[in-house]
């Protein structure tokens, strides 16, 4: 496989990652499928950062398109564009970082809820990620429903998909240092 269709292949692999990255922050929005949360600032913090929305998601998503634009004949000088594409992808991995370390701090620190005590809070702040082996401490927020489940749920997921985006944009790096140096090999040779 050339180093232009190995960049294609990333580059396809890379969208549907960024638009599930988007759809999965936003839907940490509405815990409990309810806007009123939102409406009333209830919201986890980290959440509020939009690793999905702008790392995972916006960051990853001009990175993947320069790569795509790198993979097709003829574009930039191959070589030159090859060499684009590492700071592209380069990019690319520095937003799907931001979103897996966003993603696991959301996930350390637990979400925000309504305690029992009838105040808004992360209880789970200072357990140092002991709630995630404690299933019974999960009581401790009483709305919105499920909250626990749903942000480690979607949280997770972005730890995952943004895991894969920095794969994938690592191996990019290491596609564009061998198209800089071998070429695209997108260019059609003629047997003589």
């Amino acid at each position: 496989m050339s180093t232009g269709k190995c960049s294609n292949f990333i580059a396809l692999s890379l969208y549907p990652l960024v638009f599930l990255s988007i759809i999965f922050n936003i839907v940490l929005f509405f815990p409990a499928g309810e806007t009123r949360y939102v409406k009333e600032g209830h919201i986890t913090p980290e959440v509020k950062y939009m690793g999905g929305v702008l790392g995972g998601g916006v960051v990853v998503f001009i990175a993947s398109l320069f790569i795509h634009l790198t993979g097709q004949n003829g574009c930039c000088g191959n070589r030159f564009g090859m060499f684009m594409s590492i700071a592209f992808a380069g990019m690319g991995l520095v937003g799907g970082m931001y979103s897996f370390i966003v993603a696991a701090i959301g996930v350390y620190n637990g979400p925000l809820c309504l305690q029992a005590s009838g105040e808004w809070g992360t209880p789970f702040t200072h357990r140092e990620g002991e709630y995630l082996r404690d299933h019974s401490s999960w009581d401790d927020c009483t709305a919105p429903r499920g909250i626990v489940q749903f942000n480690l749920g979607l949280f997770i997921t972005l730890m995952v998909i943004s895991g894969l985006q920095c794969l994938l944009c690592a191996s990019q790096v290491i596609n564009g240092l061998l198209g800089c140096v071998c070429g695209a090999g997108t260019e059609k040779r003629q047997v003589a």
